[in-house]
């Protein structure tokens, strides 16, 4: 082919001492010309063909390598498998020419087939996302360290081609650098260590709520990697965190709360300790008609009349008795209210509890647990028990604490 294009070129009037200078030019413009139309006949006609050929197909796996390129990438690798078989056609074989094409083209392929298992683990890590019954096998962060090595023997090999050395002589310089490779891919190292545990003992997922406060992330794990962990806040940003941060330190992960059935609710009312008394018995009368408290009014009346028996001629003086007050009633009503709720979850702990007097008043707790974990049906559902529980509070002779307002002040005023 060298000697044609000599021909040609001497046909032309082309000089004799620039005829070696003119050949290897026409070599390599023919040489590019040839790569550049294989590439286009691959990308523009048989790809276009596979992928017509994938996408009718009933199978959704084989949608993947469309997606994640492998084909594209795979088709990359003709022009340059092309120029290394016909460069010793069209250039000399020893000339330097020929030599830095061919070593160039060789590491283009090394690294083309590098970016093809890239793709082809991505396509692995995909179908495993879809099929896998388990989210705590740390596949993100091996196939991560596998793409690293992967790109570190391509490293190698192509700085074997370019130095025409063998690539065990590179390898073994390596050992010289153990301390220096150690230094650098220390983070690597540790996140591979960390991911591992984390998998092994089931710590967190992607998926999972954590709670990281000393990194002010708040919200769903999105992605475990290799060196980084991906959690997208409530605001809808995106907090990274290191990968041994969560071996290294402490976090909270909410995922139990949400294989318990319950989530739970924990808050309390403060009542305005001046509005505590004991009932009249007219009063006590009243309250019969709240069905949730026959119960409680039948068992207290009884333990009362008991008690008065006990005292005797004591028990004419009402210092003496056991009364009902209003607090304690109230607080067998929120009892039976909760025990009754559709939404609150019956076989986990529901109690109502008086805390210590505080400045604010007296607070009765409430501890319980809702049957829906969905925020924001968890919050309508505290909402709606504590609304009614502000607003029957006054039938029970109780005010709920708060600090005095210009309206507290406006009606003393009037009075």
């Amino acid at each position: 082919m060298q000697a044609w294009i000599s021909e040609q070129l001497l046909m032309l009037g082309w000089p004799n001492q620039y005829l070696a200078l003119g050949t290897s030019i026409s070599g390599i413009v023919l040489l590019l010309l040839l790569a550049s139309i294989s590439h286009y006949i691959v990308k523009h006609r048989i790809l276009v063909l596979v992928q017509k050929v994938v996408q009718k197909t009933k199978n959704t796996w084989d949608d993947l390598f469309v997606t994640h390129q492998v084909f594209t990438k795979i088709s990359l690798l003709v022009p340059f498998f092309l120029i290394i078989a016909l460069t010793p056609v069209f250039l000399l074989e020893e000339s330097l020419t020929a030599k830095i094409l061919i070593a160039i083209a060789r590491v283009a392929v090394i690294f083309q087939i590098a970016r093809v298992l890239s793709a082809l683990l991505d396509v692995i890590k995909a179908i495993y996302q879809t099929k896998a019954k388990t989210r705590y096998m740390p596949l993100n962060a091996t196939i991560q360290l596998v793409k690293l090595a992967i790109y570190l023997v391509a490293t190698i090999l192509s700085v074997a081609v370019i130095i025409d050395r063998s690539p065990i002589f590179l390898l073994s310089g390596l050992g010289a650098l153990t301390a220096v490779l150690l230094l650098i891919f220390q983070d690597t190292i540790k996140g591979l260590v960390a991911s591992i545990q984390i998998a092994a003992n089931k710590m967190v997922a992607p998926g999972d709520w954590v709670e990281l406060p000393q990194y002010g992330a708040d919200g769903d794990v999105l992605e475990i990697g290799l060196n980084t962990v991906k959690i997208q806040n409530f605001d809808r940003t995106v907090t990274t965190v290191p990968t041994y941060a969560l071996i290294s330190g402490s976090f909270k992960n909410w995922r139990d709360m949400f294989n318990s059935g319950g989530r739970r609710i924990k808050r309390a009312l403060c009542i305005d300790a001046a509005s505590v008394r004991f009932y009249q018995p007219e009063e006590v009368e009243q309250l019969t008609s709240i069905s949730l408290l026959g119960d409680y009014l039948t068992q207290k009346q009884v333990e009362l009349a008991e008690s008065q028996q006990k005292l005797g001629s004591a028990g004419s003086d009402k210092r003496n008795q056991r009364q009902l007050t209003n607090i304690g009633t109230f607080r067998a009503y929120i009892t039976a209210y909760l025990r009754n709720h559709p939404k609150v979850h019956q076989q986990m702990t529901c109690m109502v509890r008086q805390l210590a007097p505080t400045p604010t008043g007296i607070p009765l707790e409430l501890y319980l647990f809702s049957r829906d974990q969905n925020w924001v049906n968890y919050e309508g559902i505290q909402a709606d028990i504590f609304d009614h529980l502000y607003a029957i509070a006054p039938e029970f002779g109780l005010r709920i604490f708060q600090h005095p307002t210009g309206y507290d002040w406006q009606r003393q005023v009037t009075q």
